[in-house]
């Protein structure tokens, strides 16, 4: 008998498996399930952009590309962050497509860590930074961001967290799981300590088109002084319901790319090529396709908050993403219990708070990114369920 323990990678192995997919196995295996667990869009990906593709499929558009991504693609990327955000990347050196805004992370993560280096995360967050970091060998500080700030960072909590160590602080906003924004004025409050210390950011900015409200998603890296300082992630998932496309970006300085790049040379190649170029009609043709979803997801949003609230638990009025993250600390239940309880007795999945973080214990995360049919006999059944508590 191999054992097998004696050639795993201990940092590997080391790692908890993902509180998100937990869940999302068990009601699999269940009948009547409705499931408000996994962030990804109900939505069909636009005609237009699945015809893009089929007609370079016709036309045998089917090799490899360079390892950075089309230069076409990395053109229309720049012109998308300089008419969204006020940004200018060179599309020949600054800008990398990657297989998803995972893979983006994953490169800089790596790209940038050696072993021993703190980084500093803000939590609740994705459940991804944490783990990969660690493979790198950093130290991962967490700072908890807390639901009276609107689970922002603050630059008192960021100085405080700071050691002589740190390298860099992944910043995820809009942020999954808790929906909160970072607006301009908190940016610019952490800049300063940021450049004041010398630190690098990792912006992951996935969700930032689905923001609501008047004010829009502001990048750090338009912050003064930042753009330098920041590698930032996004992609064609959440913004255009293109999830199984498997296509992300990363922008940031050209000696960061550069190598990032020769990582993704080893481990990848290049990105899918149908899905760039269905990422190229995506970026030209798709703003109309952003606002009708989220205009959607703005009504789900107003309706899943009040129906949490209603049902007595306290939730925060999220301002990005797709999820809520109600309290449940006032049913005497741990996250996993309430979550366990709920599927087995009501047939609703959803992922414990602390998927997220330790600080996330006591509240829950909400996916509203499925019909309103189902997240209306959701939020029923969870207050059935609140009331038999």
């Amino acid at each position: 008998m191999i054992n097998y323990e004696r050639f795993l990678n201990s940092s590997v192995t080391g790692l908890e498996p993902s509180g998100i997919r937990r869940f999302f196995s068990i009601a699999e295996e269940m009948d009547n399930v409705i499931s408000l667990g996994v962030g990804e869009p109900d939505f069909l990906t636009p005609w237009h952009i699945r015809s893009a593709a089929i007609d370079y499929l016709d036309k045998g558009s089917t090799r490899y590309t360079a390892n950075a991504g089309l230069l076409e693609l990395r053109k229309e990327i720049s012109r998308f962050y300089e008419r969204k955000y006020e940004i200018q990347y060179n599309p020949e050196n600054e800008v990398l497509v990657t297989v998803g805004g995972s893979e983006g992370i994953d490169m800089a993560l790596r790209a940038l860590i050696e072993p021993g280096d703190d980084v500093l995360l803000t939590e609740p967050s994705f459940v991804c930074y944490r783990p990969i970091a660690q493979t790198c060998g950093a130290n991962v500080i967490s700072i908890e961001t807390k639901a009276q700030n609107g689970f922002r960072l603050t630059a008192e909590e960021l100085e405080k967290a700071i050691t002589p160590k740190t390298k860099l602080l992944i910043l995820p906003f809009p942020n999954n799981p808790t929906g909160a924004v970072m607006r301009k004025s908190d940016l610019e409050s952490i800049a300063r300590v940021i450049i004041k210390h010398d630190l690098l950011v990792l912006s992951d900015e996935i969700y930032s088109e689905l923001t609501y409200g008047e004010e829009r998603h502001c990048s750090i890296a338009s912050v003064n002084g930042m753009k330098e300082r920041c590698v930032v992630i996004n992609g064609f998932s959440k913004t255009y319901s293109m999830t199984g496309w498997r296509l992300g970006y990363a922008l940031g300085p050209a000696p960061i790319i550069e190598q990032m790049t020769k990582l993704h040379q080893f481990a990848i190649m290049s990105a899918p090529t149908n899905s760039q170029y269905a990422a190229i009609d995506a970026l030209k043709h798709g703003d109309a396709d952003i606002e009708k979803m989220k205009r959607d997801y703005d009504m789900r949003r107003r309706f899943t908050v009040n129906a949490f609230n209603e049902m007595g638990l306290s939730c925060f009025d999220p301002q990005g993403a797709f999820y809520v993250f109600p309290s449940i600390k006032s049913t005497g239940l741990t996250s996993s219990e309430f979550c366990e309880k709920l599927i087995y007795s009501k047939r609703v999945a959803v992922v414990p708070g602390n998927a997220f973080g330790s600080c996330g214990e006591g509240f829950i995360r909400v996916s509203y990114c499925y019909s309103v049919d189902n997240i209306k006999k959701a939020a029923n059944r969870i207050s059935e369920f609140i009331k038999e508590l």
